[in-house]
């Protein structure tokens, strides 16, 4: 029996062809990759890390870092990447949930992080941005050679825990075959060869960076110019010897800013990717008119890594994700009875494929409750398929605003206000109403010196929407809440303007 993923990586190696580099000058060949994961992968198995095993890790982004998800794999246990903002407390639920064997952490951190492990009974080690920490001192000294571990397309590779706006996190438990199984599709649905050269500037706690982003990379033979985080002068700067940018909406704004963004500097690039969080049909428009090239945006999941594209041959519409991606199913039903819906009617997103996730980590009952007898996975996004066969996103469906009995979708609201001058962007969400139920709320971004006020905005959708979607209310803020990957946390405004319209109950 085969190690199902690394098998697949490591077939067509070139041991001499570069892997990573970083811009302090640090470089990987393959042959390197195969060398440093092997030590690392001694070094698990050393610690008494068994196949099966967790392995937390929360540390900062470094090639050492990717080494270390690699040496998982071969060893047979199961990566547990952790968002490098998560706190003591959330650690310690995280780390007692999963009951990792081995904890692996920044060296800064391991003095707060001890006790949470060993509390839990797992040996807590470290790994720095710069190849340093104990694990990496264990490594050094631990054999170049290993026998991969006997792992199939069912057994896990990761856990991935979700961001819990709804409740705890739940571990998505993800299997050698649903990260092969997408990322072989993605190399070739946006044709990925040796020569291609990523700037890759994601967190590799996420899927986008580690699974998307790194596991195309892998399979491809390609290389990366590995970025500690982003800074768009310098992606810039990198684009001439460069192919591809894998990014957020956030990249694609801030890389706007800059007058050094030209089709020049971008005419080495061959593919621009946006996802995580929604893009704004106006940076799509602005991207495209700057440097000629059409952002490709793509709809995913922490359960479900890549669900639908854009084409890459073909036209790549603003606001939409494209159609899905081979070898997976894509159906739009009535969020109450499961009855599939015609096309162009807003419902519930449901998927089936080789890349959707096992289930939740020790969590059967929760499990069952999100799939279908026939077994389409339930996403919890709100969606439609046009004529064309392409798919929106209207919003997740606990951001669905119910309003007089009435179903608001926000990203139809959004997109009015958004249209507006001197508007940057736009959160519309619902926050408790005495006579409504709920209120249609807008959060507000304005340029500088926009010149608009609230009864501006209300004028404006007077005639552009049905009354029951226009906002009840709208309020000004400087920025929206987001989470590390840019999405939009309604949650956070939900709570915050809570009480908006409590006053109408008083009275």
């Amino acid at each position: 029996m085969s190690n199902h993923l690394f098998d697949a990586i490591r077939t067509g190696i070139v041991a001499d062809a570069p892997f990573v580099e970083t811009t302090d000058g640090r470089s990987w060949t393959y042959g390197d990759m195969l060398v440093t994961s092997a030590r690392f992968a001694n070094v698990l198995m050393e610690l008494g890390v068994k196949p099966g095993d967790r392995v937390a890790v929360q540390v900062e982004k470094s090639p050492e870092a990717l080494m270390l998800y690699l040496a998982c794999v071969r060893a047979g246990a199961v990566y547990l990447p952790l968002n490098t903002g998560y706190t003591l407390a959330e650690l310690d639920y995280f780390i007692g949930d999963a009951e990792p064997a081995l904890v692996v952490c920044a060296p800064k951190t391991r003095a707060g992080l001890e006790p949470v492990a060993t509390a839990r009974g797992a040996r807590i080690e470290t790994l720095g941005e710069h190849g340093d920490g104990s694990l990496a001192a264990l490594a050094m000294e631990a054999d170049g050679d290993f026998a991969d571990v006997a792992r199939g397309p069912g057994d896990l590779a990761a856990i991935l825990y979700t961001s819990g706006t709804t409740g705890r996190s739940k571990g998505a438990m993800l299997t050698h075959d649903n990260l092969l199984s997408n990322a072989s599709t993605l190399v070739d649905t946006w044709r990925f060869t040796a020569a291609d050269r990523l700037i890759h500037a994601l967190p590799i706690f996420h899927t986008h960076g580690l699974f998307v982003a790194s596991n195309i990379i892998l399979l491809a033979g390609a290389s990366m110019i590995f970025l500690p985080k982003f800074d768009a002068e310098e992606a810039i700067s990198l684009m001439p010897g460069a192919t591809v940018l894998m990014g957020v909406p956030t990249f694609y704004v801030r890389l706007l800013q800059s007058p050094k963004l030209t089709r020049e500097a971008t005419a080495n690039m061959r593919l621009f990717v946006s996802g995580s969080a929604p893009l704004l049909a106006e940076t799509h428009r602005r991207f495209q008119s700057a440097t000629g090239h059409a952002i490709l945006e793509r709809y995913g999941m922490t359960e479900t890594n890549m669900n639908t594209s854009n084409p890459y041959d073909g036209d790549r519409i603003p606001g939409t994700v494209g159609f899905p991606l081979p070898g997976v199913s894509l159906r739009v039903v009535d969020p109450e009875s499961g009855r599939e819906l015609a096309g162009g009617e807003t419902g519930m997103i449901e998927v089936k494929g080789p890349n959707v996730f096992k289930g939740y980590w020790r969590m059967p009952e929760k499990t069952q409750a999100e799939f279908r007898p026939d077994g389409f996975f339930i996403t919890g996004d709100l969606g439609q398929v046009d004529a064309r066969g392409y798919v929106h996103i209207v919003g997740r469906g606990k951001d669905l605003v119910i309003s007089g009995g009435y179903n608001i979708y926000p990203k139809e609201v959004e997109m009015e206000i958004d249209m507006l001058p001197g508007v940057v962007e736009s959160a519309v969400f619902g926050v408790p109403h005495p006579d409504f139920g709920e209120g249609v709320t807008a959060a507000v971004v304005l340029k500088p010196d926009a010149g608009v006020d609230e009864q501006s905005v209300l004028a404006a959708l007077k005639d552009r929407l049905a009354r029951y979607k226009q906002p009840k209310r709208v309020v000004f803020i400087p920025d929206l809440p987001r989470n590390t990957m840019g999405k939009v946390q309604k949650n956070a405004l939900r709570n915050r303007f809570a009480d908006l319209y409590s006053e109408l109950q008083e009275g």
